[in-house]
């Protein structure tokens, strides 16, 4: 069994006891967040309706709150002596899939 969860804009395929990166979600570690299901497959039974699907309830643990590598953002244009290097590192949260019910 495994769902299609939303969560910061992004559609990720989960089952149970996966761990995975997401964008921050507001808590501590050891707190369980719900996420919203838009599509769950059991077997030979897959419930595509996001509205169904909704009433799926699946339920993580955070894990840990972190900050992911930094990118690296470099603007310049060519023959103006214009260069800008900035960085930006992303709050990422980790959490695992503890049910899908």
């Amino acid at each position: 069994m495994y769902a299609i969860v939303k969560t910061g804009g992004k559609q990720y395929k989960v089952s149970t006891g996966d761990c995975l990166n997401v964008e921050k979600l507001e808590g501590e570690a050891g707190d369980k967040v719900a996420l919203t299901a838009i599509t769950v497959v059991d077997g030979a039974k897959v419930i595509a309706d996001p509205a169904e699907a909704a009433k799926t309830k699946v339920e993580a643990t955070i894990v840990e709150q972190f900050k992911g590598d930094k990118q690296l953002v470099f603007k310049f244009k060519k023959r103006k002596n214009y260069k800008k290097l900035r960085g930006h590192r992303q709050q990422l949260t980790r959490i695992q899939i503890t049910s899908i019910a």
